[in-house]
């Protein structure tokens, strides 16, 4: 029997409102967690980036919060970066509208006093990043009382992030039995702690619970300095969505605006940016307005964006774990991408030492801009001489 959403025992209103967005047929993650949540079960979850976990912990979450009094919700959701918390308030929106409930986002970065007025207002759901949910919480504006049901999304990444103990805290100051559903790539080391914390939790695990370099289709490029920016946006245009890395938040300042002058459509993010700025350079990408976006390694680290084609490493990164990480975010839900690397003649020594660890034998290709298999990688047949 094909599993659908009804045959989860998802309610018939969400499945019609799922149906509204195109959303007709659950990923596995959805399927093998959300008839546990459903359920009231503490659940957790091992699964990574792209595989569809928001909805696999947000149709129990809106379905069993009870109504909220000002100033006190009845569900958390904790994730670790304000660009996941702006992704994740707008994909509860949709099935919270089905039952009146609110949900507001409260992260660093973003107006302090406009949160606290949205709180005050009342809301059932909170998504929050655990520093700046803390500073509301020692200010008095929001009080976890009243929390049934507690999320923690990417765990792995709030351990990566230094942001455990603040979790911790969190999950120290709620006032009364919950639910809780964990998800998370890894559920051992650190993360194991969080999972002690559960009542008698079901583990689901989903496919590989990290990226793989099979995952993938690989290109390292040899290029030349005063091509490299042309390059790139050869490249870029060609794509219907690239994004591009970069070491340095000066550097995505400079390469966006080089790639501007060459006529690509392109934004950055980065740390730097006003959020305002942030949040709609990632909306636009995240809505196909804007086929390029350029960041940096510890913003990209809230980009949750299918149909991600090409992901470009204008900077090569420093070791195999940041490549797989930036690299995965073209290898989402289940679809392959390519992953493109540009190598300058000083860098060749490290790039070798990359692939070697990475397991890759990858030839290095000499490319210039005018070359017109830049125009789509994918199809590169590995038929051009690589570099000796």
């Amino acid at each position: 029997m094909t599993t659908t959403f009804q045959t989860l025992g998802v309610p018939a209103d969400f499945v019609a409102a799922l149906d509204r967005e195109g959303i007709t047929s659950p990923f596995p993650v959805q399927a093998l967690t959300i008839p546990d949540g459903l359920a009231g079960r503490d659940v957790c979850g091992k699964a990574k980036t792209g595989s569809g976990k928001t909805l696999a912990f947000g149709i129990p979450l809106v379905d069993r919060v009870p109504d909220a009094k000002a100033g006190r919700p009845t569900g958390l959701v904790l994730v670790p970066t304000r660009e996941l918390a702006v992704q994740v308030h707008t994909a509860l929106r949709t099935l919270a509208d089905c039952r009146g409930r609110g949900v507001v986002a409260v992260y660093g970065g973003a107006d302090l006093d406009r949160q606290v007025a949205a709180l005050a207002r009342g809301a059932e759901i909170v998504v929050a990043t655990p520093g700046r949910l803390i500073d509301l919480l020692q200010r008095g504006d929001v009080h976890l009382t009243d929390v049934a049901v507690l999320v923690i999304d990417e765990a792995d990444r709030m351990a990566d992030m230094g942001f455990l103990p603040q979790v911790q805290w969190v999950m120290r100051h709620l006032g009364r039995a919950h639910q809780t559903m964990l998800f998370s790539a890894t559920l051992d080391g650190e993360i194991s702690s969080l999972v002690r914390e559960l009542r008698d939790p079901v583990a689901h695990e989903v496919g590989s619970a990290t990226v793989t370099v099979e995952d993938m289709v690989h290109r390292f490029l040899f290029v030349h300095e005063m091509d490299k920016v042309r390059v790139t946006a050869t490249i870029a245009g060609s794509a219907d969505r690239c994004l591009i890395f970069v070491r340095t938040k000066r550097g995505a300042d400079r390469l966006t605006a080089n790639l501007t002058r060459e006529g690509v459509r392109v934004a950055a993010i980065h740390g730097d940016l006003r959020q305002a700025a942030r949040e709609r350079a990632l909306n636009d990408f995240s809505a196909g307005k804007l086929p390029v976006l350029v960041a940096t390694d510890v913003a990209a680290r809230g980009i949750h964006v299918d149909d991600i084609d090409v992901v470009l490493h204008y900077d090569p990164p420093t070791d195999q774990k940041s490549y797989l990480h930036r690299s995965g975010r073209t290898a989402r839900a289940g679809r392959a991408g390519v992953v493109a690397t540009l190598v300058l003649w000083d860098q060749e020594l490290e790039v070798r030492t990359l692939q070697k660890r990475l397991g890759l034998d990858v030839p290095l290709v000499e490319v210039f801009s005018n070359d017109p298999r830049l125009g789509d990688l994918a199809a590169w047949d590995g038929a051009p001489e690589a570099v000796a």
